[in-house]
Parts: structure tokens; sequence; C-alpha cells
């Protein structure tokens, strides 16, 4: 449990900036002295400059010294920030799989088939949803009751890992009402990106109605911004309408979900 704000894990697991601060820590003490900033940021998620500005806070922070131009080595400072993080998070791991991990004894899936209590059912994700079938997938458990198909089922003993991709998001931004709103987006290419999405959001009555003007129709307009997110994370592919005071933001919160996205320009020219 993290007991207080302190503690070495309570503070890398809650703080994105402290969590990617250790990644980098790390990277560095792998390939000191030579360093590609730009193979870190792809390897991380962030942007180049990104992955610049923690190196620089941490020079500062006297955890890295700076041996000239692409040259860094990591300080006995920053190897013993590094070793306490990394022995907290070690700490936690087993702590999750020797007592927490054992506790989950049952898992809720969908049926796909009638399944009876005590067959052994394999597990997938699909669509979003855990569902379970009498095929042979790489995780598997015992069926605690009867189901139909298409009701929710219970599976004890689940072993095996549960093969599963997060969907990407395409990011389609949309002018405020006083650069012209829905009306200066290109409802065509817009089209072309709700087709393929399996779950769309709006955040901003402009992204709404440009979704209308598409042809299409938003899944969600309150709470889009973590509907969208959540939504990836289990693996669909989404789109994501949003207005354009709101889309650096909503950038960065995908990148703190470390979720894969694809920029749009609809704007008519």
């Amino acid at each position: 449990m993290l007991k207080n704000q302190n503690d070495p894990l309570y503070i890398i697991l809650r703080s994105k900036k402290e969590a990617t601060r250790f990644q980098i820590l790390v990277e560095i003490a792998e390939n000191q002295p030579a360093l590609r900033q730009q193979e870190i940021a792809a390897k991380l998620g962030v942007t180049p400059q990104a992955v610049s500005e923690y190196i620089r806070e941490l020079v500062d922070d006297e955890m890295v010294a700076s041996q000239g131009r692409g040259s860094y080595t990591i300080t006995p400072k920053g190897v013993e920030w590094v070793t306490n993080n990394a022995e907290a998070l070690e700490s936690y791991s087993r702590h999750i799989t020797r007592d927490i991990i054992q506790k989950v004894s049952v898992w809720t899936a969908i049926a796909e088939c009638d399944i009876q209590k005590g067959d052994i059912a394999g597990v997938v994700m699909k669509d979003g949803y855990l569902r379970a079938n009498l095929s042979k997938e790489d995780a598997r458990g015992e069926a605690v009751s009867d189901a139909k198909a298409g009701m929710d089922i219970g599976i004890s003993g689940l072993k095996g890992i549960i093969n599963h991709h997060r969907g990407i998001v395409h990011v389609c931004k949309v002018p405020r009402i006083e650069r012209g709103g829905s009306k200066n987006v290109r409802p065509e290419l817009l089209r072309d990106i709700l087709e393929k999405s399996r779950f769309i959001g709006a955040i901003g009555i402009e992204a709404d109605i440009a979704i209308i003007n598409a042809g299409g129709k938003a899944d969600a307009f309150f709470g889009a911004r973590e509907g969208v997110i959540e939504a990836a994370v289990h693996g669909l592919e989404c789109a994501v309408v949003i207005v354009d005071e709101e889309f650096t933001d909503y950038l960065k919160r995908l990148e703190t979900a470390n979720l894969r996205y694809v920029i749009h320009d609809l704007i008519s020219r």
C-alpha cells in the first residue's frame, strides 16, 4: 500500500514526470556516454524536445553529468535515486504477484458459445471485451457456472497470457466557433476516419456537429475524453474530434496513457 507522498514508490507511480525521469536515467546508464535522444523519445513515446528538457533538468539536479554534445553519464547521486526507485518497484511487483493477483480468483467474460460448469475455456480480448470460448486460446481457465452464448460467465484459475493490443487514436482538430467551427471542417476527410473507427468521441459542440455533418454519430460526448482512452486501451481503433483549444492538452493526456495517435488536419483551406 502507498502510505505517504514521500514514499519513492508513491512518487514514481503517481507522477508521469518522475516515471519518465526514471526511464531516461536507466537509458543513460545503459548507453552512456553516447546517447541517442531520438531513439529514447521513440521508446518512451515522448518528443525529442521533451527528452532534451528532462536531461537538462537531470543535469541541474546533479543526477547526470554532461561531457559535451550528446555525451552524458549518470552520477553517483543518479545511481542512488534509480536504485531506490527500482527496489521500490521490485517490492511492489512482488506484492502484486504474490499477494494480489492470487486473490483475483474469478475473471468475468462474455461466453461466445454455450459453456458448462467445469469446462476448460479459452479467454481472449475481442472488440474491447473479454470473451470465453472452448477453443485452445493462450489463456485458459475453468468455467465456474453454466452460461449460454452471449451471457456473462466466470472463469477461475486463469493461466497464460491474454493476447491484447492497444488501439490507435485518430485525433481530428476542429476550429472553435470564432474561427468558423464545424463549417471549416472538410466532411469528406472526417467521414473516411469515422468509417474505420470503432469508437468516436466528440469534445466540444463544434466537434459533435462536424461528426453529424460527416454522416456519423459520436459514441460519447459527455465523458468523451476518458471514454476514448478507455476504448483504445481495450484495443479499439478510435477517433476523437476535438475543438482546437483542447487539442494540445489532450495530446499530453494520450501520451500519459502511452497510446499511439495520428493527427488529422481537416480544416478547409
